[in-house]
């Protein structure tokens, strides 16, 4: 999967994205300012949302209508997504400061009219959100165009990942990845099920990573430790303005604590290998090895009195040590003697 200018693969670095969604708070400014500290705090990407309040729903009062049981109980739904939207004015700029900034720039669409909006600002790619896993429609017009998808499976069944992923490859899309998402706001650690990164990889041979809604960085490293290779975060300036994603998302020294750790920890990973670096090498100076431990005089054999596997490592492997004993010895050895090959008879 290439997005932008990063390859996203089984190998490559875990691809971090920034989630604007509603954190710009009705302001261009702020928006703007979000997505230039989303690269100071080490983002590789910047993710909006591309819909209006008509994109989603409709303006009624009616009881199907007013949320509950989340952290925004009682809204109306026209009137959260009239305030959450980003508008469709802003896009050309959004797109125009995080290239400049070295980012990539995508988004999630939520109608037709929204992916139109983003194939005519060239997005290298697609995100379907949580909510719109089931909306197979409009997944198969994102698959259409081409570029690789993104699906969040907050709300998913194994029957709607499946349906998703087969409306993408009925379109003659295979650049998918899928990622493991708690749709609980802020999500609580004990329901993140990361696990289920490493079964997506396997389970339908894709790309697997996190769409991250608790805080802090915990979840980020056990996903990058289960294979992620893309890693999403809501990101804002300052908590404390408040808006309708404020409270599950991180600020700028935050995200880059969670880049900071998400880094070390591949590193941490490294690739299976048994052989040493030079530097673990001349630690093996500290191992056991056999040693001359009473003096011994040419002719005498050698016991398991004067002859000990013992520190430093500059003597014959410990493993020799049942063959030798018995052995006699061709001159003589002092205590301290590394042990070699040469003194036996």
């Amino acid at each position: 999967m290439k997005i932008g200018h990063y390859d996203i693969n089984l190998d490559s670095p875990v691809f971090i994205i920034a989630e604007l969604s509603a954190n710009h708070n009705g302001s261009l400014e702020t928006a703007l300012e979000t997505i230039r500290a989303a690269k100071r705090a080490g983002a590789d990407a910047i993710k909006l949302q591309t819909y209006t309040a008509d994109s989603i729903t409709i303006d009624s009062d009616e009881e199907d209508f007013i949320i509950k049981g989340t952290i925004w109980e009682g809204q109306n739904l026209y009137k959260l997504y009239q305030q959450a939207q980003t508008p469709y004015e802003w896009h050309e700029a959004l797109f125009d400061t995080a290239r400049k900034e070295g980012l990539v720039c995508f988004s999630s669409p939520f109608d037709r009219p929204g992916v139109d909006l983003l194939e005519s600002l060239e997005t290298p790619a697609y995100k379907v959100a949580s909510f719109e896993i089931t909306d197979i429609p409009l997944i198969e017009y994102i698959a259409s165009k081409g570029k690789p998808v993104i699906l969040s499976t907050g709300i998913a069944e194994m029957e709607d990942i499946e349906l998703a992923l087969d409306a993408c490859r009925r379109m003659g899309n295979n650049d998918l990845a899928l990622l493991k998402c708690t749709s609980s706001y802020p999500a609580p650690v004990e329901e993140a099920n990361m696990s289920m990164v490493r079964d997506f990889k396997d389970r339908f041979d894709i790309i697997s990573g996190l769409s991250d809604h608790t805080m802090g960085t915990t979840v980020p490293v056990v996903a990058t430790c289960f294979g992620a290779k893309i890693i999403e975060k809501h990101f804002i300036l300052d908590r404390s303005v408040g808006g309708p994603d404020a409270s599950f998302s991180l600020n700028e020294k935050e995200f880059a604590e969670m880049v900071k750790v998400v880094r070390e920890t591949e590193k941490a990973i490294g690739k299976v290998n048994y052989s040493l670096t030079e530097k673990q090498l001349k630690g093996k100076d500290f191992s056991r090895s056999l040693y001359v431990v009473e003096d011994i005089k040419r002719g005498e054999t050698i016991t398991e009195a004067n002859v000990r596997s013992i520190r430093p490592g500059f003597g014959l492997h410990p493993k020799h040590l049942k063959e030798l004993i018995g052995k006699e010895v061709n001159l003589d050895l002092s205590s301290g003697t590394p042990l070699s090959l040469d003194h036996i008879k």
